[in-house]
């Protein structure tokens, strides 16, 4: 319990306030709460609201017959995705996090970091 109330109710109230934010700013609320709902393998934005866990975005990951919901990419923060004739500090940037989280990425599917590099580096 918090402050007295049940954690199941403050769970509910938290999901209550996260879909009216999104409404209040024109965004559609969708519910990657449960992993059934997402198509394996494909990421997508999540909605702006949901700032329980401060990601960008959300992936069912499948491999080997199993599955992992993956939340990855920090909100507000522009990856650096490669562009014709991007500058000199954009690449050397992109290089930077491919060098620094080279040994998650290389994990796979399964892990938030090889759907960091693809989606947003």
């Amino acid at each position: 319990m918090f402050g007295g109330f049940p954690e199941d109710l403050l769970a509910q109230f938290k999901r209550d306030y996260a879909e009216r934010q999104a409404m209040a700013l024109g965004y559609p609320m969708p519910s990657f709460a449960d992993k059934s709902d997402l198509a394996c393998n494909k990421p997508q934005a999540d909605p702006v609201g949901d700032s329980k866990t401060g990601k960008s975005h959300v992936v069912k990951a499948c491999e080997g017959g199993k599955e992992k919901l993956i939340r990855f990419g920090q909100r507000g923060v522009k990856g650096s995705p490669k562009k014709e004739g991007e500058s000199e500090a954009y690449r050397s940037r992109r290089e930077r996090f491919k060098s620094r989280h080279g040994k998650n990425i290389a994990k796979g599917k399964m892990s938030a970091a090889y759907w960091s590099n693809r989606v947003k580096w």
